[in-house]
């Protein structure tokens, strides 16, 4: 079974790099450009891992994981928050809303889908 990833970030360049990254170990990956983006996909990809970014246009980070979280939809898929932001405040605020985890900018392609593994508990 391939481990479907959906990658939520306004910035082209990272949802290239986390494609390239990510198909290239085997992964599915399906992205948004924003939050209220991934947030209306989301069912439609039904993904097994989201990776998101905090700032957004439209809908924020902890907007899609509000929202995710409090919907009808699988709510217990893994979320990654994936930003340049690396503040204890944030990250715990991300936590409290039912983030996963979180990842910096830039991040390292091996250690990323490491990390995804284990969160789904697939082998792509």
């Amino acid at each position: 079974m391939t481990t479907k990833v959906l990658a939520i970030d306004d910035s082209r360049t990272i949802r290239n790099l986390l494609r390239v990254s990510l198909e290239n170990a085997g992964f599915e990956v399906h992205s948004a450009c924003d939050g209220q983006e991934g947030v209306d996909i989301f069912p439609e990809v039904d993904p097994d891992v989201v990776i998101t970014d905090i700032n957004m246009p439209n809908l924020d980070g902890f907007g899609v994981i509000d929202t995710l979280r409090s919907g009808p939809n699988r709510t217990n898929v893994p979320i990654l928050v994936l930003t340049t932001e690396s503040s204890d405040k944030l990250k715990s605020r991300a936590r409290a809303s039912g983030a996963t985890g979180w990842i910096v900018k830039p991040f390292d392609d091996a250690s990323l889908v490491s990390v995804l593994r284990r969160l789904t508990g697939h082998v792509s």
